[in-house]
């Protein structure tokens, strides 16, 4: 890791969380130089927590000039991205570029259809406001679909979101992405970047829940289970089986006309001339 008395880096991780376990292996194989935050300074990393309600520009002179700067964790509301952006600015002068990560789940305002870059979205969200006041000031957007890779296993994460028969009934489309692919993406962006711009960046697929739950449920070859969680999936299977039933599914994964909203990444990967490397979730 880079240290406090770095001057220059080509990026600036603001944030050294989940991401940056993927971006910095990346940054290093690739030859640029990084410089990472953190609120508490822990690995090396540069402490700095950003306050919205704070225009000193103090906690700025610790940070290098960057090329990029990445903000990795969520910005909300009026002001905050003219803020932090200003404030860096103030120290580090204008020559700098700025990446903003944020959800899809802004990409609300279309329920049943396709939503791509260009798709309206719900521009009351906190954080969507926040993405547009840093579009306005030349940044960009790249907002996720789910995460998951290292630590961030979605076949884990059934107990916490299906409780009943009826939660399976409710859900249709999921998207993901990988964190190596999160990865990738800042690193073009970084190559190319482009200002003022919100892009949906997922896998290129449209997962089906019901297939899912159904494949998540199957026993899993080589990991030890507890019979607590070896009934919790066979209950997950058979309120899928029983939902295929009551609603006329004859096979898995169901139909795209049923599945709800549907994210299309296209444009960010064919822009870019990069594609995913994880392709599918396994």
């Amino acid at each position: 890791m880079l240290r406090e008395a770095m001057q220059e880096a080509d990026i600036l991780i603001l944030g050294a969380g989940w991401t940056s376990t993927f971006l910095i292996p990346q940054l290093k194989k690739e030859g640029l130089t990084y410089a990472a935050t953190t609120t508490s300074g822990r690995d090396n990393t540069i402490p700095f927590k950003f306050d919205p309600n704070s225009g000193s520009i103090e906690p700025y002179k610790r940070l290098p000039s960057a090329r990029t700067v990445l903000i990795t964790f969520p910005l909300k509301g009026h002001g905050q991205s003219k803020t932090i952006i200003g404030l860096y600015r103030a120290v580090h002068g204008p020559k700098n570029n700025w990446i903003q990560l944020g959800a899809t789940s802004i990409f609300n305002q279309l329920p049943n259809d396709w939503n791509d870059d260009d798709a309206p979205y719900d521009k009351e969200d906190a954080r969507a406001i926040a993405e547009d006041e840093l579009l306005g000031e030349h940044g960009c957007v790249l907002d996720l679909s789910g995460l998951y890779g290292g630590e961030r296993v979605p076949s884990k994460w059934l107990p916490r979101l299906v409780k009943s028969k009826d939660d399976v009934r409710k859900r249709g489309a999921v998207h993901f992405v990988h964190g190596e692919d999160v990865a990738r993406a800042i690193l073009a962006t970084h190559r190319k970047f482009t200002p003022g711009k919100r892009w949906i960046v997922s896998d290129l697929r449209v997962y089906d829940w019901y297939d899912l739950i159904m494949s998540f449920s199957a026993p899993a070859a080589g990991t030890e289970e507890s019979a607590q969680e070896q009934e919790e999936k066979l209950q997950f299977a058979k309120w899928v089986g029983e939902l295929m039933i009551e609603e006329g599914i004859r096979a898995l994964p169901r139909g795209m006309s049923v599945l709800g909203r549907k994210l299309d990444s296209r444009g960010f990967w064919q822009y870019h001339g990069v594609w995913p490397r994880h392709q599918r979730l396994y």
